[in-house]
C-alpha cells in the first residue's frame, strides 16, 4: 500500500497551481475548492445501490467527475513546463489527480459491466475521432419503440420478457420504468476533437499574426505574388512561399557523439496514462560507439531464444499489477498483444502497483537520469513517466533527462520508411524498423514485452548509426547535430 501522506502534500500545492493555471484544457475556470474536496487517496467514484436508476445515476456522476479531472490533468503539463519563474515547485498534484482518475475509470468500467449484467444496456467499443469510447445501446431484449430511442423499457409491458425485466419483477425494489441512455454516453471523443480544433485555430491565428508581423517589418521584401519572408528570402516550392513544416520529432534525433544509452519500453493496460496502468517495464544499456563495459555478464536469456545479447548489458524486467477492480474485468486486447493477462495481476495476488510503489519509481528515475534514454515513439513513455514517476517531471524540466527517439530516426534517415499507399507516412513501427536494420528476423515479429522490444530497438539503432556514419549521413550529414543530441529542457546539446 502506498504512503497516503503524499496526497496531502499534493493538495498543499493547490495554491501554486491555482495562481498559475486558472483554467483547464477546455477553457473552463477551475474550481480548486472542488479539487481540494476530493478524496484522491481512497477514490472519487460513486458506489451505487444495485438498482437500475442508481447504476445510471452513478455512471452519470462518474463521467462528469472524470471529464472535470481530465480537463485539469490535460492542462497541467503546459502550465508546468511554461512556468519559467518556477512558481510551481512540484508535479505531484497532477500525479495524484491521475492516480485518482485511474481508479475512477475502473469504477466506470465496473458500472458499465454491471449495467450489461442487469440488461440495462449493451456496450460496444467504437473508434470515434481521436478516441475509442464505450457506446451504450438499448439492450436487445428490451424492444424499445422507435419513439423512445435512447431509453430502456423495464416495464415488461412491451417487446416480450427479457432477463432484465424478470430481475425487476422478482425484486422487492421498485425499479423505474425507464433508464435514459442519452445522458450517460461517453463524451471523450467529442471533448478531444473540440480541444484539437481549438488548438488548430490557435495555431492558425498565431501563423497569421506572424505573417502580418513579417509583412509589417519587411515592407516590400516579398517573393513575386507571395507573402513576406523572414530576411527577405525568396520562397521555394510554390507561389505562396509555403515551406514544409519541420517534424517536431526531429528534436529527439541523436547527435554524432551519442554513446552510452538506456533503451526502455513499457507495456500498459491502455494508451491513456491518466486512465490506465503500467504493467511491464523492460530496459537495458548499450554503447553506440565505445566498447561494452568489461565485467558485465556475457549472456542474457531473453524470452526469445533467437535473441543474442551482443553488446547489451544491465538488462532488467519489471512486472507490476493492477487494482482488483481492474483485474476482475480482464483485458482481452492486452492479453492477446502482450501475453499478459491482468486477471492474474491483481494487487490481491501479490503484485505491486507501479503508481503505489515509490521505491520502484525512484529506482527507475535514477536510471533515466544517468544517461540518455531511448524509446521508440518516446513521447509515449514520456507521457506515462510524467504521471507515474515521482520526480520525473521536475527532473525533465530541470534538464536532467535527455530523450532519444528511434521513430524519427526511421522516418528521417531510413530509406526503407518511404511513404506507400498502405503507409502514407512510411512504415516506421518498431517491428518494421528493427527488421530493416537487421535487429529482427523477417520470420518473427515484435514481441510487445518491454525488455525484448528494448533490445531489438537498441540493436537496430546501433546498426543504423554505424551505417549512417559510414555514409556520412544522419548525424554526420550536413544537418546533423554535434554532441549527444536528443530532447532535453533547459540546456542546449
Amino acid at each position: 500500500m502506498t504512503d497516503r501522506a503524499w496526497f496531502d502534500a499534493a493538495k498543499g500545492d493547490i495554491p501554486q497551481w491555482a495562481a498559475s493555471m486558472p483554467k483547464d484544457a477546455d477553457g473552463t475556470t477551475i474550481d480548486w475548492d472542488w479539487v481540494r474536496s476530493l478524496d484522491l487517496a481512497h477514490g472519487v467514484g460513486t458506489i451505487p445501490e444495485s438498482t437500475p436508476q442508481s447504476i445510471h445515476d452513478a455512471l452519470k456522476a462518474d463521467y462528469a467527475t472524470r471529464e472535470r479531472l481530465e480537463s485539469i490533468i490535460a492542462q497541467c503539463n503546459s502550465a508546468f513546463m511554461t512556468d519559467f519563474d518556477r512558481f510551481i515547485g512540484s508535479y505531484r498534484l497532477p500525479r495524484a489527480l491521475a492516480y485518482a482518475n485511474r481508479r475512477l475509470n475502473d469504477n466506470i468500467n465496473t458500472l458499465l459491466h454491471l449495467g450489461e449484467q442487469q440488461h440495462l444496456w449493451a456496450v460496444s467499443r467504437e473508434r470515434r475521432g481521436r478516441a475509442t469510447i464505450a457506446v451504450l445501446k438499448p439492450y436487445s431484449g428490451s424492444g424499445p419503440s422507435n419513439d423512445d430511442q435512447g431509453m430502456l423499457d423495464l416495464s415488461g409491458e412491451a417487446g416480450g420478457t427479457s432477463a432484465g425485466n424478470t430481475a425487476a419483477e422478482n425484486s422487492d425494489v421498485k425499479f423505474p420504468t425507464t433508464v435514459a441512455l442519452d445522458d450517460i454516453q461517453d463524451r471523450t471523443a467529442a471533448i478531444l476533437d473540440a480541444r484539437a480544433e481549438r488548438r488548430k485555430a490557435q495555431r492558425f491565428q498565431k501563423r497569421a499574426g506572424d505573417a502580418a508581423m513579417a509583412r509589417a517589418n519587411l515592407s516590400g521584401a516579398t517573393s513575386p505574388g507571395g507573402a513576406a519572408l523572414p530576411g527577405g528570402a525568396a520562397a521555394s516550392g510554390n507561389a505562396t512561399g509555403h515551406h514544409p513544416k519541420p517534424d517536431w520529432r526531429d528534436a529527439y534525433l541523436p547527435g554524432r557523439d551519442v554513446d552510452a544509452v538506456m533503451g526502455i519500453d513499457i507495456e500498459t493496460t491502455g494508451i491513456d496514462p491518466a486512465r490506465d496502468y503500467i504493467i511491464d517495464v523492460g530496459f537495458e544499456f548499450m554503447n553506440m560507439a565505445s566498447p561494452r563495459p568489461a565485467g558485465e555478464p556475457e549472456t542474457y536469456a531473453y524470452e526469445q531464444g533467437y535473441y543474442a545479447a551482443g553488446d547489451a548489458y544491465g538488462q532488467s524486467r519489471l512486472a507490476f499489477g493492477v487494482p482488483p477492480e481492474n483485474a476482475a474485468l480482464g483485458n482481452a486486447l492486452i492479453a492477446k498483444l502482450t501475453g499478459i493477462d491482468v486477471r492474474g495481476r491483481s494487487s490481491e495476488a501479490g503484485y505491486r502497483l507501479f503508481d503505489e510503489w515509490p521505491q520502484a519509481q525512484a529506482g527507475l528515475l535514477a536510471r533515466l537520469t544517468q544517461q540518455p534514454y531511448v524509446a521508440h515513439n518516446a513521447t509515449f513513455e514520456h507521457s506515462w513517466f510524467m504521471l507515474n514517476v515521482a520526480g520525473y517531471a521536475e527532473s525533465y524540466r530541470a534538464g536532467r533527462i535527455t530523450i532519444i527517439d528511434t521513430l524519427p530516426m526511421s522516418r528521417q534517415w531510413d530509406p526503407g520508411a518511404v511513404p506507400t499507399n498502405e503507409h502514407p507516412y512510411g512504415d516506421s513501427t518498431l517491428d518494421a524498423y528493427a527488421k530493416r536494420q537487421g535487429a529482427l528476423d523477417s520470420a518473427h515479429n515484435e514481441r510487445h514485452l518491454g525488455l525484448e522490444d528494448s533490445h531489438i530497438m537498441l540493436v537496430a539503432m546501433k546498426h543504423h548509426l554505424a551505417a549512417l556514419k559510414a555514409q556520412r549521413k544522419g548525424p554526420w550529414g550536413s544537418t546533423g547535430r554535434a554532441g549527444v543530441g536528443g530532447k532535453s529542457c533547459g540546456r542546449k546539446r
